[in-house]
């Protein structure tokens, strides 16, 4: 170095184990007045999945409006129970359970299942159907719950270094971009709007406008919502879509949801509303399927919250604590009928992000919301009746955000190493284009590539390599764990050295801060 340069002016950013930046931290709350509002906003946030899920499958079920609201209603409830339990329970990071997207293969294959052909009336037929959906999801339940409490998951997630969770992690978010811009472009004019004062919102007005405390940017989510949404309003109203395609009304007008004219004034949802499940044998293993990918993915999805938490990493015992209760989650869904799985809702790891908000009490609070608004179902059709390209643009950014969790944990990889670039550069390959591959397939061929007598396993094979995290992920723990093991750096390249001291939750005494239980429960389980 010359001119007398400090020696760190030139070298590396120094590695944390906690996310620097973050306002509050797992632990830590704002006033009960902010986190109300932040605790809506996450609501909001989450309403995105809740409302497309229904709108995709109900059809498929011979549903109308009236039960696409009753399962946005349903689905909202058990969400908001599956929720409080993992913040109280369960890996205890701020992270919100919805529906996930990964169950919607196994249960169109339900739908369109030819037994479900005898029933003429829309409404028994969609009964039916629920009830063989409730029964694949009741038994597939069983896996996380099992490897979730019985702490094999927790062996499992010991072998993962930094350098396997990289795609793991960056993919659960990459992976939705299908979610994304494409459902923006459903109506441009509402939903590119959204997108820029998003942005504006979020990363520009705050560096323009000084402030002491954050506002614009906390809560960038409510105000562009709120202006778009008046904007998309005023469209409507002057007819600015009177005589377009049906298809483009649908996604631009703000009054063609139909979920306010289904919704009912006041609907408890409760177990067995649709009546007794009813149990198929290879529907089940499809839905098993789906429910292993769920797990993966939510796994992806803690180390991400923890990260945007402010938390240190996540021990194996919390992560498969966490799994375990994902399990109970996805059991409540059977039970309840919501028609999909659990997972950890990706957008809202994303907004704990945006807002740098990661505490607890926050999610708890948005809990308590969808839970009031699945009882009051006029009032929580109002709200989802949100046009969806302004969630497609919400995604852009939240998913994106996921996104960087990942590639946040390469600092703790030897990024001058090969074998770290080849485990990298194959691992995202890989996640991307098998699942374009088994996609691609169904578009142009109708079916997927897996041709066996036993469609079951042609539609579990469809689940598993259509999610791009499940493929980057399995390529890259199996690739870190084989390749050159032999040799004294690969642990040090891989990263593993750093995670070594949360492998096991007495080893960092942060553990006990961030992830112990309430109410001294874990003086009768202390291994998690």
């Amino acid at each position: 170095m010359t001119g007398g340069a400090k020696e760190d002016e030139f070298g590396p950013h120094p590695v944390k184990d906690q996310l620097p930046g973050v306002d509050f931290c797992v632990n830590s709350n704002p006033s009960w007045a902010e986190a109300i509002i932040l605790g809506f906003q996450h609501y909001l946030v989450m309403l995105g999945t809740t409302v497309i899920i229904p709108t995709i499958i109900v059809p498929q079920m011979g549903g109308t409006h009236r039960e696409k609201a009753e399962l946005v209603q349903t689905l909202l409830f058990v969400s908001g129970v599956n929720t409080l339990l993992q913040s109280w329970f369960g890996s205890r990071l701020p992270v919100v359970i919805g529906g996930s997207y990964r169950f919607i293969i196994p249960v169109i294959y339900v739908a369109l299942s030819s037994r479900f052909n005898a029933y003429l009336d829309p409404r028994e037929r969609f009964k039916h159907t629920l009830r063989g959906m409730q029964g694949a999801l009741i038994v597939s339940s069983i896996l996380p719950i099992l490897i979730g409490f019985l702490g094999i998951w927790r062996i499992l997630v010991r072998f993962l270094s930094p350098l396997s969770a990289v795609p793991l992690v960056t993919l659960v978010g990459l992976g939705l971009y299908e979610h994304g811009f494409p459902l923006l472009a459903e109506c441009v004019e509402v939903g590119l709007p959204e997108l820029i004062v998003l942005i504006l919102f979020s990363q520009y007005i705050p560096q323009w406008w000084k402030s002491n405390r954050p506002v614009v940017d906390r809560y960038a989510v409510l105000f562009s919502v709120g202006i778009v949404w008046t904007f998309a309003a005023l469209l409507t109203v002057a007819g600015a879509y009177k005589n377009r395609p049906l298809q483009t009304q649908f996604s631009c007008r703000v009054d063609r949801s139909g979920l306010i004219s289904g919704a009912s004034w006041i609907r408890f949802p409760y177990p067995w509303q649709w009546g007794t499940p009813t149990v198929n044998a290879g529907e089940t293993l499809i839905m098993l399927a789906a429910a292993f990918v769920a797990l993966i993915e939510s796994t992806g999805s803690f180390i991400a919250a923890a990260r945007f938490g402010s938390a240190t990493h996540p021990p194996a015992s919390v992560i498969s604590r966490g799994i375990g209760w994902l399990g109970m989650g996805i059991l409540f869904d059977g039970l309840w009928g919501t028609g999909v799985g659990s997972t950890v809702s990706v957008e809202n790891v994303g907004l704990v992000a945006l807002t740098r908000v990661g505490s607890r009490r926050v999610i708890q609070i948005s809990a308590i919301f969808m839970l009031f608004f699945s009882i009051l179902g006029k009032f929580g059709a109002v709200v989802a009746s949100i046009p969806l390209p302004i969630v497609g643009a919400l995604y852009c950014v939240l998913f994106a955000f996921m996104s960087s969790a990942g590639l946040g944990l390469l600092q703790f990889c030897n990024l001058n190493s090969f074998r770290t670039k080849f485990i990298l550069g194959f691992s995202f390959f890989m996640g991307l284009s098998v699942p374009q591959y088994f996609n691609g397939y169904v578009i142009t061929t109708n079916h997927g590539p897996v041709r066996t007598h036993s469609a079951w396993f042609n539609e579990m094979m469809q689940v598993v390599f259509t999610s791009p995290a499940t493929v980057a992920g399995m390529v890259a723990l199996f690739l870190d764990l084989t390749l050159a093991r032999g040799h004294a750096q690969t642990r040090r390249d891989s990263g593993r050295h750093w995670w070594a001291r949360f492998k096991y939750f007495e080893r960092d005494a942060r553990s006990a801060e961030f992830y112990s239980l309430p109410y001294n429960l874990s003086n009768y389980f202390p291994s998690v």
